[in-house]
């Protein structure tokens, strides 16, 4: 298996948003709100299920970018203030967004080649937030418009 890198991961609906960010940036938080969110809005908006917190095995695979928790902290989810919780989770993903936390490059508008990166070879929408913003709005606007961020080229996202 891949070695794992510093992220936290959550399915929503068919594909996972990868969050990644330094150390407190807010990346367990986030994918607590997106589990919530999704668990809020009731059966049949989507499911939102926890891949994995703190770090996650990333694996290129017929022009995608899977994701899976690292063996010791699957199911395992940090809560700021009340500690580490055991919740439902997935053993594996699908990337459909890549956001990045506490990102120097985050812009009010963002240019098109701030709106995607590679990862493994495989090119995936990317939100950049800027260290200290909320994140939620802008993941949930990208997620409910149903479709990638402007200006991303139509079939770079491998389906």
């Amino acid at each position: 298996m891949s070695p794992t890198v510093h992220a936290s991961a959550v399915l929503v609906g068919a594909r996972a948003v990868l969050i990644r960010g330094p150390s407190g940036s807010g990346k367990s938080k986030l994918a607590g709100e997106l589990i919530a969110s999704a668990h809020h809005n009731g059966p049949g908006h989507g499911l939102g299920r926890l891949v994995g917190d703190d770090r996650v095995h990333l694996q290129a695979a017929h022009g995608r970018l899977l994701v899976r928790p690292a063996e010791t902290l699957a199911g395992l989810l940090e809560v700021r203030g009340v500690g580490v919780r055991r919740v439902a989770h997935e053993p594996a993903a699908v990337v459909g967004l890549v956001v990045d936390l506490g990102a120097t490059d985050a812009e009010r508008l963002p240019q098109a080649e701030q709106q995607r990166c590679e990862i493994e070879g495989v090119i995936l929408p990317r939100l950049a937030v800027a260290a200290g913003a909320a994140a939620l709005p802008a993941v949930l606007a990208l997620l409910t418009s149903g479709q990638p961020p402007a200006h991303f080229p139509a079939g770079a996202i491998r389906s």
